[in-house]
């Protein structure tokens, strides 16, 4: 039989699929050439450093978060729906989920550095029509609502045996609501 050629693809849709059902702290070369069916030798020659092959994780991490976001999002309700769609993740995925949130941001000084560099300066303009408040107001109610569910989704993904996703939703629509009063009485 002849031997199998092991590539990039291979090593990092291994690496995924360990981060996903493990975390990423079982992405080690050894995890890696088990689940392929290999020695080490091959993941080393990929390989130069774990950190390379993490960030390349992180970024696939961050494109199935998309996906998915979008995938479970209302058109009708989507700033309401996207908060919810980020818990569903939380509770459906929640290796990836604490990868998506905990990976190191480099450059970031302040929260609105924070904002700026996560979300598409679309997103206030389409709060701020949808709503009929100010693209400021806008930015803050979404900034609000960013934390808290980043917030809410990390206890969710880290409960056992899990909080209920109506409860959590409940939750997340009263900061909504409590949001948008404290965004509508900015001047």
């Amino acid at each position: 039989m002849p031997k199998q050629r092991i590539t990039k693809k291979m090593v990092v849709d291994a690496a995924f699929e360990i981060a996903r059902n493990q975390g990423m702290e079982q992405v080690l070369v050894k995890n890696i050439a088990e689940k392929i069916g290999c020695s080490v030798q091959p993941i080393y020659s990929y390989c130069k450093n774990m950190e390379g092959l993490r960030r390349e994780v992180t970024e696939r991490v961050r494109a199935f978060t998309e996906e998915f976001v979008a995938e479970h999002i209302e058109r009708r309700e989507l700033f309401r729906s996207t908060g919810q769609a980020y818990i569903q993740f939380a509770k459906e995925e929640p290796f990836l989920f604490k990868i998506f949130i905990l990976h190191q941001r480099s450059g970031i000084s302040s929260l609105d550095e924070l904002y700026r560099s996560e979300a598409s300066p679309k997103t206030a303009e389409f709060i701020a029509e949808e709503l009929h408040i100010s693209i400021s107001q806008a930015r803050r109610l979404h900034l609000n609502m960013l934390i808290y569910t980043i917030g809410i989704g990390s206890i969710f993904s880290m409960t056992s045996p899990g909080i209920s996703a109506d409860e959590i939703f409940q939750w997340q629509d009263l900061a909504y609501e409590a949001f948008l009063k404290q965004a509508l009485e900015e001047k």
